[in-house]
């Protein structure tokens, strides 16, 4: 089912090679970034999931791009990051949500992007995450058994303050001692081992693209003038353009650091 024709956007949530180990013949691309999917269309791609995707240092990936894959009868897949967004807008119209932090937007339990937003280093460090997502401070939060209720509801508030370039766990339990909350609770926070929601979600992704898939609906998309001119632009990209990898620097370059959700 993967053999060259699985497609993965990935990147700071889980590393390439790890999509590679746990999904032998998937392609691993970088955080997916505006025309990307559209890019995908004569490459006899049967499948693509969204993990990680671009937003602040180039346009997100289009409602649209997703809904005409979803047309060629490519199923579509979203989870952790941008993919939970993006999948959370579009079930009704056939893209396909794993994980918890997809059925919590699908929920509207969460509405904020900024939930799975985070800083990370460049392709050549392997988009590896300087800051710490929302949704990873929430699970743990939760889950971290000697909080009481209301250090719960207070660390949860403290996060959310923060922008999301400077969350962590350190920043958090630094603004929560500041705030005078318990200290042998945040004691016992600092020692804990932290989970990683984000991941977690992530790797049930990839193994549900591991399993048969039911076609897609039969969806057909407009095409729109903006659409069109985003069609456009990605044929001059591609024409003037090396295709990305994993490994490689996006479209603009790779210096400096980038944001994905």
């Amino acid at each position: 089912m993967t053999q060259g024709r699985t497609i993965v956007f990935v990147g700071p949530t889980l590393p390439a090679a790890e999509v590679a180990a746990r999904l032998p013949g998937a392609r691993a691309l970088p955080p997916v970034a505006v025309g990307d999917v559209l890019a995908l269309r004569r490459r006899g791609v049967r499948q693509i999931a969204i993990i990680d995707g671009a937003f602040e240092h180039m346009a997100a990936v289009w409602h649209k791009e997703i809904l005409l894959a979803i047309e060629r009868g490519i199923a579509v897949w979203g989870a952790a990051s941008m993919g939970a967004l993006r999948a959370a807008e579009l079930a009704p119209f056939g893209m396909r949500g794993v994980g918890a932090i997809y059925r919590a937007f699908a929920a509207g339990r969460l509405v904020a992007d900024d939930e799975v937003a985070v800083a990370h280093l460049p392709a050549a460090y392997g988009y590896r995450a300087t800051s710490e997502a929302l949704v990873n401070l929430r699970d743990g939060i939760a889950r971290a058994p000697m909080l009481s209720d209301r250090t719960r509801a207070a660390l949860i508030e403290l996060a959310r303050a923060r922008f999301y370039r400077e969350r962590s766990w350190e920043a958090l339990i630094g603004d929560a001692r500041a705030a005078g909350l318990p200290r042998r609770q945040l004691d016992g926070l600092a020692a804990w081992p932290k989970p990683d929601r984000k991941a977690a979600d992530a790797r049930l992704l990839l193994r549900a693209l591991g399993r048969p898939a039911t076609p897609p609906p039969r969806l057909r998309v407009p095409r729109t003038w903006a659409l069109r001119q985003l069609a456009a632009w990605v044929a001059r990209e591609s024409a003037e353009s090396e295709p990305r990898s994993a490994a490689g620097a996006p479209r603009g370059g790779g210096a400096g650091r980038g944001h994905s959700m």
